[in-house]
C-alpha cells in the first residue's frame, strides 16, 4: 500500500468512528485524489473549522467551483451541519473527509464518477 492508501484508510475510520457513517470507498477515493497534493500537506490536509476564511475557501474552491452549486446561505450551512458531524472539538478536520461528507450531503457523487 501507498501513502495514499494509508491516508484514505486513516479518511475511513475518522468516517466511522468519528462521523458514524459508512464510507463508499469508491467515492473516498476519488474525492482523496481530487484533493490532489494537498492530502500530504500537514497544515492542507486539515480544515481549520474556526476560521471564516477557511470556511469560505471550503465553499468557493469546493462546492462552488468542483460540485458546481450555486452560492447560497445553504453551503455554508451544510459546511456548519458536516463540521458538526465531524465534531468541533476534534483537532485534526481532514479537508478529504469534509469534502466526502458535502459531496454526499448535496447528491453530487456524479462529479466523482
Amino acid at each position: 500500500m501507498g501513502k495514499r492508501d494509508d491516508l484514505i484508510a486513516v479518511y475511513a475510520e475518522d468516517l466511522r468512528t468519528k462521523c458514524g457513517m459508512t464510507p463508499d470507498m469508491d467515492l473516498l477515493e476519488k474525492v482523496t485524489i481530487g484533493c490532489g497534493p494537498a492530502i500530504y500537506d500537514a497544515d492542507a490536509s486539515t480544515v481549520a473549522a474556526t476560521q471564516e476564511g477557511e470556511l469560505e475557501t471550503v465553499k468557493n474552491n469546493f462546492l462552488i467551483k468542483k460540485l458546481g452549486l450555486a452560492d447560497s446561505p445553504a453551503l455554508m450551512d451544510a459546511i456548519n451541519q458536516v463540521i458538526d458531524t465531524y465534531g468541533r472539538s476534534e483537532r485534526n478536520k481532514y479537508r478529504a473527509v469534509i469534502y466526502y461528507m458535502l459531496t454526499k450531503h448535496f447528491g453530487k457523487e456524479s462529479v466523482y464518477r
